[in-house]
């Protein structure tokens, strides 16, 4: 009696229990019951807004007006209107600022190596972790000694040193897998340091700008340490402005959620009109190859 031992290319795999999936349909539910449950906090922020001050209270938190209250915008608007256009005011020099002078940064630490370029540019990095608490004071003082305390310049160049770490790593990675030949074929047409960068490197940097105008922008616009202690009244951005909507004993709800609403705009509106381009310049020069 024989016995006949399968080959591998016979041999049937043992059988396995099917998977479950809960299919497309149960995917969309999923993702519908995530979506509204992070919507929660938007419904409360614009149902409290729309409601009159004598409507608001625990018992009707999460109710929706009966009549729509739209004065509260108009009140709000008032009050930090001029904050807004000091918040626009600083937060599209300071990304601007930022932003070139850490694609500068980046050109010059990726494609032009000089002694000690990798010391430089850990030493910049280092400033990515240092608290704003930790310089509060230094700064305070340094920004005094020139002579841009209470000024919109002075919360400006804080925010522009602040942001160059950020700015010149993200900058630094994408230069580095721009191919040295175009550098080098640059150089030998006799093009110096600043004919490269503006004939070849910035032509191709738009997506590492559009994620540092994105990144920066909105770290600047919703800072609130600097804004409170680097300004005086007539330069103070947004969200100093929003913290005295609610300050006093008696509060209006309704005023600092219009508020708020009113102050997230301009960062909607970057991110919907970058948003698609942010994750595609973010992943620029992370793979190589």
């Amino acid at each position: 009696m024989t016995t006949t031992i399968p080959s591998a290319a016979t041999a049937k795999p043992p059988a396995t229990a099917p998977r479950k999936s809960i299919g497309r349909p149960g995917l969309y539910i999923v993702l519908v019951v995530a979506a509204l449950f992070f919507l929660l906090p938007i419904y409360l922020l614009f149902a409290t807004a729309l409601k009159s001050p004598d409507a608001i209270n625990l018992a009707t938190t999460w109710r929706w007006p009966a009549a729509l209250n739209w004065a509260s915008f108009s009140e709000a608007w008032a009050k930090i209107g001029g904050n807004l256009g000091n918040s626009l005011f600083l937060a599209v020099v300071a990304t601007l600022l930022a932003a070139m002078l850490g694609s500068l940064n980046g050109y010059a630490l990726a494609k032009w190596k000089f002694r000690g370029a990798n010391t430089v540019f850990a030493l910049m990095l280092f400033g990515m972790f240092i608290p704003y608490q930790a310089v509060l004071i230094p700064l305070f003082q340094f920004i005094k000694a020139l002579g841009l305390y209470g000024t919109i310049w002075g919360l400006i160049l804080a925010h522009v040193v602040y942001g160059l770490p950020i700015t010149t790593l993200i900058f630094r990675n994408f230069y580095a897998d721009v191919p040295d030949a175009l550098v080098e074929a640059a150089t030998i047409d006799g093009a110096g340091f600043w004919q490269i960068y503006r004939r070849v490197i910035f032509p191709i940097s738009i997506p590492g700008f559009v994620v540092v105008i994105i990144w920066e922008f909105t770290q600047v616009w919703n800072e609130f340490l600097f804004a409170a202690t680097l300004t005086n009244t007539d330069a103070q951005p947004v969200t100093y402005a929003l913290s005295q909507l609610s300050g006093g004993q008696a509060v209006s709800w309704n005023l600092p959620m219009a508020g708020a609403i009113l102050a997230a705009l301009p960062t909607l509106l970057v991110y919907i009109l970058l948003g698609r381009y942010f994750v595609r310049g973010l992943l620029a020069g992370s793979v190589k190859g």
